[in-house]
């Protein structure tokens, strides 16, 4: 720069464009490239503090709902029961957590028809219970065995329908999480440094930013040490996990509903118990201690991920 403006001031200035006679003009002003940045950052520094602002905020809340939000809570106790029933009998059988990565892939592990997920299954655990908690309907009355059984068959189906809803809306109370999943840690950590070295006037604004930033970034990093262990390289990637997760859920409870639709126009003439066979379920029964194993799939994909 400094040798182009001398060649400028060798040029006769009738032979100089608009553009160089500014520039020439320019330097002559004391610490123009100085003036003109801070300008910038005054014009600029509203809108990057409240930016920042909203991202601590965001990660903030992101941080509340993954170990606030009870549904999600017990999903994950429900794969974890899941795998130790599955995994009984082996070293990984008594597992007391499991890192989050799992979660992407219990989609993967069939069930004895080669069509059910892990997920399937877990869900299909979950929401009869879920049903019977948020249900005010009390249990029909034994007026006729085939009538008290049809009964009894179409309460269940409602109570499913029930905890379905409740499991599907489980998208809708981590927000902050998807929002926190898109961020880049990185730039919000640059972008923080940037604003805190440009001025010393907004010293205070720039402090309590800091502050934020720095608890905002410690308390992410305690809660992918409680669900996930260390992740140094990635400090958000626990909220990634969670979003691309919570997309295979909300397409699992879908085929879930329709299955169970499937099963109320099924269900108009069902056999009687003399006629029933005996099916053996695709994974073991959560709930049910006395139930024995029975699986083709395993959490064991030889990797660290297991339970």
């Amino acid at each position: 720069m400094e040798l182009y403006i001398i060649s400028l001031a060798l040029v006769p200035p009738s032979k100089i464009g608009p553009a160089e006679k500014f520039l020439i003009a320019l330097l002559e002003i004391p610490f123009a490239f100085k003036r003109i940045d801070a300008m910038l950052y005054i014009v600029n520094f509203e809108s990057e503090t409240e930016y920042l602002k909203r991202s601590f905020d965001t990660l903030e809340a992101a941080r509340g709902e993954l170990k606030n939000t009870r549904m999600f809570l017990k999903l994950l106790e429900a794969v974890l029961k899941t795998g130790n029933r599955m995994n009984i009998g082996t070293n990984r059988g008594d597992a007391h957590a499991f890192k989050l990565d799992t979660l992407l892939k219990l989609v993967d592990i069939k069930g004895a028809d080669g069509k059910t997920t892990l997920l399937h299954f877990v869900v299909q655990e979950i929401i009869k219970s879920e049903g019977a908690r948020v249900s005010s309907t009390p249990t029909q009355s034994h007026i006729g065995d085939n009538i008290a059984e049809q009964s009894a068959f179409q309460d269940d189906l409602e109570l499913k329908k029930l905890g379905l809803q409740v499991v599907s809306g489980l998208s809708s109370q981590l927000i902050n999480v998807k929002k926190a999943a898109a961020m880049d840690s990185n730039s919000l950590i640059n972008e923080s440094a940037e604003v805190a070295s440009g001025i010393t006037k907004a010293e205070k604004e720039i402090t309590e930013i800091q502050s934020h930033g720095s608890s905002v970034m410690k308390m992410v990093k305690e809660v992918t040490e409680y669900f996930h262990g260390n992740s140094e390289s990635h400090p958000f990637r626990i909220f990634a996990v969670v979003r691309d997760f919570l997309t295979i859920l909300d397409q699992v409870c879908k085929e879930v509903g329709r299955v169970n639709e499937r099963t109320v126009y099924g269900s108009v003439q069902r056999p009687s118990p003399s006629n029933q066979t005996v099916v053996t379920p695709l994974f073991p029964v959560v709930n049910d201690n006395s139930s024995r194993l029975s699986h083709s799939g395993s959490l064991d994909n030889n990797d660290d991920d297991s339970f």
